[in-house]
């Protein structure tokens, strides 16, 4: 992922997959239904740690590489 917008994409995919509406994710995940909302429109200024509340709910996880790692060097 590289950027929010690409992160936005993925959360709002996998929620209509698993039948979600953007309240009941809100709800499960503990946050408001505006920052759904921002969030998959990939608004640069979501908090990381709801963000990371989000992806748990939804059974997704973000992984993180350092320069060089997974990218078959």
């Amino acid at each position: 992922m590289k950027s929010v917008a690409e992160i936005g994409h993925l959360i709002r995919a996998e929620r209509k997959a698993q039948g979600l509406r953007q309240d009941d994710l809100a709800a499960a995940s503990g946050v408001g239904l505006r920052f759904i909302v921002d969030l998959e429109r990939g608004k640069e200024t979501v908090q990381l740690g709801k963000v990371l509340m989000v992806l748990a709910t939804l059974g997704c996880s973000l992984q993180l590489a350092r320069p060089g790692e997974g990218q078959g060097a």
